[in-house]
């Protein structure tokens, strides 16, 4: 079976350090990406994705968590999805 991916090049809110996205959770706010995401590909059963992996720079406070993971469910992907989080800043061999 060939292998796919589905890249849909989308941005969450940016905010400002305090302001109106201090207490918006970043898992919260990623599953909102996550679900813009789905919502352009409508024939895609969500139980069919494999894995969701995602980058993450300087992880501290609420990120220091599997963003990912917790996105995705938040997102409303089955608990059969795994989810992987990426320091952004340190990206393993075979991303180089």
């Amino acid at each position: 079976m060939k292998p796919v991916y589905l890249c849909h090049p989308r941005r969450s809110a940016i905010g400002r350090f305090g302001g109106t996205l201090a207490t918006v959770r970043p898992d919260d706010l990623a599953a909102q990406v996550f679900r813009a995401v789905l919502a352009q590909a409508p024939d895609l059963d969500p139980a069919a994705i494999d894995e969701v992996i995602m980058g993450c720079g300087n992880q501290a406070g609420e990120d220091n968590r599997n963003v990912a993971r917790m996105s995705a469910l938040l997102a409303g992907l089955p608990v059969s999805v795994p989810g992987t989080t990426i320091n952004a800043c340190v990206a393993p061999a075979w991303m180089q």
